[in-house]
């Protein structure tokens, strides 16, 4: 109805332990697992996707944390989601996998116009990441995931969350970008958790929820600080790094993963057990060998903090 929008939101995800070992190749040839858990900021999911049918036949998009807003008329410029800098790649990369592009779409039309004009109308999306960009919490897969799971909702395309986990993987692939499972599937999947795939190209990721006694009970959940350092990074030239010493079979990065990846079953038994003196060294030992597999992971400020 014109009145009705569809509101999607997020939690954001904390890497504990295992982030790296859900990467491709990695994964694909020996499974990846992580231990992540979903947090909310500030008391409120801070990724947000609103949705809306509108009259005129376009696609508006607005990016409330922007500032930015465009609109898009033609199939051109909807397959423009490559573009360097622009803030709305993910929305227009996913609207295309949701099907408002010929490349995506079981139905043929001459134009996006015709295209909106066989649904009854045009759409408005606004969007809301209320994160420091660079932040390190998964920021822009966690968005597609929700901007993917709102358009779902309302073009009743009926995907579960499983589908727009997997198809946060497409998108990232059509953006260039790479990247692994771990931060959507952290996010869709609320709670404190550990993530398993199994090897091959297309991973099957398992979901075990985990005993959050310690981040709940009083005498632990204070001890608990998320501290935001200011200090950011770009996520993609990392990864473009260390992927290539995955290519490269570098022994040491693979023996670093091979660690990483059975440090997380380790994490997770600390928690089983209900140990916090345990699961602080665990999170010690996370940050030991992120700094192993990538030297830029730290810096002298943050280093000073610690």
């Amino acid at each position: 109805y014109p009145d009705q929008i569809v509101w999607g939101r997020s939690p954001i995800r904390i890497d504990i332990a295992g982030g790296w070992s859900d990467t491709p190749p990695f994964c694909n040839i020996n499974g990846g697992t992580v231990l992540n858990a979903a947090v909310d900021l500030n008391g409120q999911q801070p990724v947000q996707v609103y949705v809306r049918t509108i009259s005129e036949k376009v696609i508006r998009l607005r990016s409330i944390d922007n500032g930015k807003s465009e609109e898009v008329r033609s199939y051109k410029k909807l397959a423009a989601f490559n573009q360097v800098g622009s803030v709305f790649s993910i929305p227009k990369a996913a609207l295309c996998l949701c099907g408002f592009h010929p490349d995506f779409c079981t139905q043929s039309f001459t134009s996006l116009e015709e295209q909106l004009s066989a649904m009854g109308g045009g759409l408005e999306l606004s969007l809301l990441a209320a994160i420091p960009k660079g932040s390190g919490l998964g920021t822009s897969s966690i968005l597609a995931a929700a901007v993917l799971g709102t358009l779902s909702s309302a073009c009743t395309l009926g995907w579960n969350k499983y589908e727009t986990a997997n198809r946060v993987l497409v998108l990232e692939q059509l953006l260039t970008t790479g990247g692994g499972w771990q931060d959507q599937y952290g996010a869709v999947f609320g709670g404190l958790k550990l993530l398993e795939s199994s090897g091959g190209i297309q991973n099957n990721i398992s979901v075990g929820w985990m005993n959050e006694r310690l981040f709940t009970e009083p005498q632990t959940a204070a001890c608990w600080l998320l501290y935001y350092t200011g200090i950011t990074r770009m996520a993609k030239n990392i990864l473009a790094e260390i992927v290539k010493s995955m290519f490269l079979n570098e022994q040491k990065t693979l023996d670093i993963l091979h660690d990483i990846k059975q440090h997380a079953y380790d994490t997770a038994l600390a928690f089983q057990k209900g140990s916090y003196e345990q699961v602080g060294t665990a999170v010690l030992r996370s940050w030991h060998l992120n700094k192993k597999l990538d030297s830029g992971t730290s810096t002298a400020e943050i280093e000073r903090i610690i």
